[in-house]
């Protein structure tokens, strides 16, 4: 399949690389032109300078950007290239809004637009193990899927046009509760001269265990806070969480209070430190 791939960052550089290996022709744009030129090199695929080049005649256009500006920006540009009954998917994580905004652009141009945020950070990005969850037509995923399985362990299609973004809000919401549970778990079993690695050994094969637990309990207890998902990034999808909760009537007091720690986090500095990081924050009030 001919396609292009805007987003070339610690997420979008190995997925697009996952689609030069499966055997599609990829044209690679990145906001860095340098960027994209070094993961051409690297992978095979073909530089694109724009948007808009890296759409030409292409069959499938995948983005995995910044925000919803940067979603918008990119979307408007490649409409203008892409071969008739394009399918667009979004990997970014933005608002319901965009998704929806970008549904109908994309529509308006015979062409159809998947929102399809990813789960598994960057260590799923690189193993080709992301799970994605996706809003929009169902027959358009269907014509994708085979595609997108280069880079995925797990695609489940949510609902219309927004109903992707949405189902990602519900996993941020569940990590944050998670992440907090943690670190305080953490803080007190240091608090109490506990062996954290004994605590984990006793606790983790029962009812307390989880992803988090497995990944950044140990690393947690060491006060290392440099795998992945990073605290700027965990900031801006809260935001639109707590936006999309304003909306919809849900009460996330939890959720609130633990965007406020983050803000924390970064106040210390640890603005590119992973989520676990609230660890440090109860470490510089104890």
């Amino acid at each position: 399949m001919r396609i292009g791939f805007a987003g070339l960052g610690v997420m979008g550089g190995p997925m697009a690389r996952h689609l030069v290996t499966a055997g599609h022709e990829v044209a690679g744009y990145n906001r860095s032109p340098e960027k994209a030129r070094r993961w051409a090199e690297a992978t095979g695929g073909r530089f694109a300078a724009t948007a808009i080049e890296a759409a030409d005649e292409a069959d499938l256009f995948v983005l995995c950007v910044g925000n919803d500006d940067d979603v918008r920006r990119v979307v408007a540009e490649a409409l203008h290239g892409l071969a008739a009954g394009a399918v667009i998917v979004d990997h970014t994580t933005t608002s319901a809004r965009v998704a929806r905004e970008m549904a109908t652009l994309a529509a308006d141009g015979g062409m159809d637009f998947i929102d399809a945020p990813v789960s598994g950070g960057q260590a799923g990005a690189e193993n080709g193990q992301l799970s994605v969850m996706a809003g929009g037509d169902a027959e358009a995923l269907e014509r994708v899927r085979p595609v997108l399985m280069a880079y995925s362990k797990a695609i489940q299609h949510m609902g219309p046009a927004g109903a992707g973004q949405l189902t990602k809000m519900v996993n941020q919401i569940a990590i944050a509760g998670v992440v907090q549970g943690l670190a305080e778990a953490v803080h007190f079993a240091q608090a109490a001269g506990l062996d954290t690695d004994a605590v984990y050994e006793a606790i983790s094969k029962g009812a307390a265990q989880s992803w988090q637990m497995d990944n950044r309990w140990k690393t947690a207890a060491r006060g290392e806070f440099e795998f992945g998902f990073a605290v700027d990034w965990m900031r801006k999808d809260l935001g639109l969480v707590l936006d999309e909760a304003r909306t919809n009537g849900s009460q996330l007091a939890v959720t609130a209070v633990v965007d406020q720690f983050y803000a924390e986090v970064q106040a210390m500095g640890g603005s590119r430190w992973d989520t676990s990081s609230l660890k440090a924050r109860l470490k510089n009030s104890s």
